[in-house]
């Protein structure tokens, strides 16, 4: 497990045990709206569930040890360990994004424009988590496609993979990629999430509204993760569309272990603190000179990291 992943379940784990005690059942959150759940069960039938106390955030995905109620319902009382956790972070707080996930599909379409930077957080996060991570290109019907996936190039370059295909006309480029996984769909809005989900899953539309329904909470628009199961080995979470990524949860060598053409040559740099920003004899910026990194990743990092800079600098004061 992720080291930063069992760091976080930890206060949980004490509390687990191999089998649930009688009168407990075991399930998996499917969707959530604030702190209200659906959690399916062992059996595949589901079971809107609340929290009791302060009980830390869940994330779709999550796997957990509810118990029944009087009134038909279900009460959450444990989370079991996590495997992988997927988040984004700002001042302190955090946006749980899907739990337990083996893939991150980070969906990117010609139009409209997608921003690297973003696509390059997701990148680091699902380094981060140890995620996999699949660059999906949708929309190849559009005009604009052609060039949409010559700015991915670097990335493929990099070693990422990547799948072109229009979810509207035929999404089966991207269904091989799926198989066997449970993976996240994340990206900017507009990018065609819902449309993908809609087309790999015919009854998405109606489960949705079942699962608006069940937690009463009046939308059906992706506001709040869902999980949805292609077939008995493989499931696909839609989760909201994002216009930024904060990562202050990540420290600049998190940061730095995160960009994978910086590994390679982490612990080559003339100082041992170095931080790849400005110091002399730097790795990474001699590997930029050489053209070995690209400019425009070195750039992105060391924006990231002077942002870590400043969080660290405010705990100070």
């Amino acid at each position: 497990m992720n080291r930063r992943v069992r760091d976080k379940t930890s206060s949980h784990e004490s509390r687990v045990t191999s089998h649930a005690p009688p009168g407990r059942l075991e399930g998996r959150i499917v969707a959530s709206y604030g702190r209200r759940y659906l959690v399916e069960l062992e059996d595949s039938s589901t079971l809107e569930c609340v929290t009791r106390g302060k009980r830390g955030a869940l994330a779709c995905g999550d796997r957990v040890r509810v118990v029944r109620s009087a009134r038909g319902q279900g009460v959450i009382e444990s989370l079991l360990p996590r495997e992988t956790l997927l988040y984004r972070s700002y001042r302190a707080r955090q946006k749980l994004i899907a739990a337990n996930v083996t893939q991150v599909v980070i969906v990117v379409a010609p139009v409209p424009t997608f921003h690297e930077d973003l696509v390059d957080r997701c990148l680091v996060a699902a380094e981060a988590g140890g995620i996999a991570a699949l660059l999906a290109l949708n929309k190849t019907d559009l005009p604009q496609a052609a060039a949409a996936a010559r700015a991915l190039t670097p990335y493929r370059d990099l070693g990422y993979r990547m799948v072109a295909f229009s979810a509207k006309s035929d999404p089966g480029p991207l269904l091989p990629h799926l198989k066997r996984r449970t993976s996240v769909l994340v990206g900017q809005s507009g990018m065609g999430k819902s449309t993908i989900i809609n087309a790999l899953v015919p009854e998405a539309a109606v489960r949705v509204a079942e699962i608006s329904a069940a937690l009463d909470s009046g939308r059906q628009t992706t506001t709040h993760a869902r999980l949805f199961h292609l077939d008995a080995d493989t499931d696909i979470i839609d989760s909201p569309g994002m216009q930024e990524f904060g990562l202050d949860h990540l420290d600049i060598a998190e940061l730095a272990e995160a960009f994978v053409e910086f590994r390679p040559r982490l612990g080559s740099c003339r100082f041992n603190d170095c931080r790849h920003l400005a110091e002399p004899g730097c790795a990474m910026a001699a590997a930029c000179a050489d053209g070995k990194i690209l400019k425009r990743r070195l750039a992105s990092y060391r924006a990231l990291a002077e942002e870590a800079v400043r969080r660290s600098r405010k705990r100070w004061k």
